[in-house]
């Protein structure tokens, strides 16, 4: 790999040239770095900071900022762009990580809070690596691996979300944006789009819909209900960056001249853009996640799996309905096979989501799922259907949940039990196809919607939440 200082020669040769240069030494900075076989990323759309961007980072927890866009962070720095940084929880539900801080259990509710400041003043350690003044962050402080409940189950007039830890149903943090601010849907939203607003970011970068761990999943559905809300204001160009996804990124550990590639299964599914660094950006990255101690004494070799010379951004198209009567498919689900963790027993019981397809007919949304076998013994499906409509808030709209069980179902709007009638149900041997009226999904101008299974507590498949474009009435 060209050195540190060789770098820096090389890209301040070229600031006052031509644009057509850059793909030039790009060639030359990532110079004995190694690409997977028959992967090319320098043929991936790049991203590019504009000299009128204003950057807006959102970030799930502290550390997510540095290992999903340190290096964008650090090119806006360089560049003297507007930044704004804001963390949606302050990663106080991670126990494991904590044992391993303090060498004892960390286990009341106090304490667990106290964590939660020990990760928010890491954040603001690696905020200067990367050269971020900290008035430049921001803390929403809603509840660590809570927020995707929270999506689903408590809007409106359902009761706030409890922590399971911190035992507190409330925004607990004096430094929060919002010190008291209820574990609510609409709150979370409230926040998110009271920072849009004021800052009036042209790019934001925000965890990825398929990411593996609930709230990464959970900021982004947010985000994007937020970026709706203020469309007629702005509309900033969305860049998901993906963080947890099984047996990923690979090879695990510091490997600074290694690709970082997307995982197979979504590697040809969704469009993805690339963004280069120098080596001297990189080896900042691994500076500022270094500063997020508490994490990286507690998995160093999978955080520094993103301290890579590139990162990766990407989403999924909205499916869009052009007539009264559309299909669009969607084969092999994210996780295609029984995760790691499962034991033996429960690989037995593994059931998967193969095909998703959803059809839109006489008023009539038609949503199919196709499993890898049929529903048996304890193993459930659920499908989700959130509407939206611009001129409704989103709070009052109907979030439906039908779960599905070996011989019968069950609708849910939110906790809320819906007679069974509200969705119509037929099965095949593998295959559960759901009718429901956009009446029922409350006349929707767009869908949010997803579909899993799990055996009891215990997530085995899913497919990423996905967002249905509908035509007008």
């Amino acid at each position: 790999m060209a050195s540190p200082s060789a770098s820096r020669r090389l890209i301040s040769d070229i600031a006052a040239r031509p644009r057509y240069l850059v793909s030039l030494v790009f060639i030359v900075i990532l110079q004995g770095c190694r690409p997977p076989q028959g992967v090319d990323e320098r043929q991936w759309p790049q991203v590019v900071l504009e000299p009128t961007d204003r950057i807006l980072i959102l970030a799930p927890h502290p550390d997510d900022e540095v290992i999903g866009c340190g290096g964008i962070i650090q090119e806006a720095v360089a560049k003297h762009l507007p930044l704004r940084i804001v963390f949606l929880t302050y990663g106080d539900n991670n126990q494991w990580s904590f044992l391993l801080y303090r060498w004892h259990p960390v286990i009341l509710p106090k304490a667990i809070r106290k964590m939660g400041l020990v990760r928010y003043h890491e954040a603001l350690a690696a905020s200067v690596v990367l050269g971020v003044p900290t008035e430049q962050l921001t803390f929403l402080g809603y509840p660590d691996f809570g927020t995707l409940q929270i999506w689903t189950s408590h809007w409106g007039d359902r009761n706030p979300f409890r922590s399971l830890l911190t035992r507190v149903t409330a925004v607990p943090y004096d430094n929060a944006l919002r010190f008291g601010a209820p574990y609510k849907g609409e709150e979370v939203l409230r926040d998110l789009t009271t920072v849009i607003r004021e800052f009036r970011p042209t790019k934001i970068f925000v965890s990825h819909p398929a990411d593996h761990m609930p709230d990464h999943r959970a900021l982004y559905l947010f985000t994007r209900v937020a970026l709706w809300d203020v469309e007629k204001e702005m509309r900033p160009t969305l860049y998901p960056y993906l963080v947890h996804f099984v047996r990923w990124p690979t090879p695990r550990g510091y490997q600074p001249a290694d690709w970082l590639v997307p995982p197979s299964t979504l590697l040809s599914q969704w469009p993805w853009i690339v963004h280069w660094l120098t080596p001297s950006q990189v080896q900042r990255n691994y500076q500022a996640i270094k500063a997020h101690r508490s994490q990286y004494r507690y998995s160093a070799a999978y955080l520094l799996s993103f301290i890579r010379p590139n990162e990766l951004f990407g989403d999924a198209p909205p499916i869009t309905f052009s007539s009264t009567a559309s299909t669009a498919l969607e084969r092999k689900g994210l996780i295609n096979q029984a995760p790691e963790e499962l034991t033996e027993e429960e690989r037995a019981t593994f059931i998967g989501v193969e095909v998703r397809s959803v059809q839109l007919e006489d008023r009539e949304l038609i949503y199919s799922i196709e499993c890898s076998r049929p529903l048996a013994k304890a193993v459930e499906a659920s499908v989700y259907l959130f509407g939206y409509r611009a001129d409704r808030p989103f709070a009052q709209m109907p979030k439906l949940h039908v779960k599905i069980g070996a011989l019968s179902h069950e609708v849910f709007d939110q906790d809320r039990l819906l007679p069974n009638k509200a969705v119509t149900l037929s099965r095949g041997l593998r295959q559960i196809t759901l009718r429901v009226s956009l009446e029922t999904l409350g006349e929707p101008q767009r869908i949010l919607t997803s579909a899993r299974t799990y055996l009891g507590e215990l997530p085995l498949d899913w497919v990423s939440w996905r967002v249905l474009e509908l035509p007008s009435p």
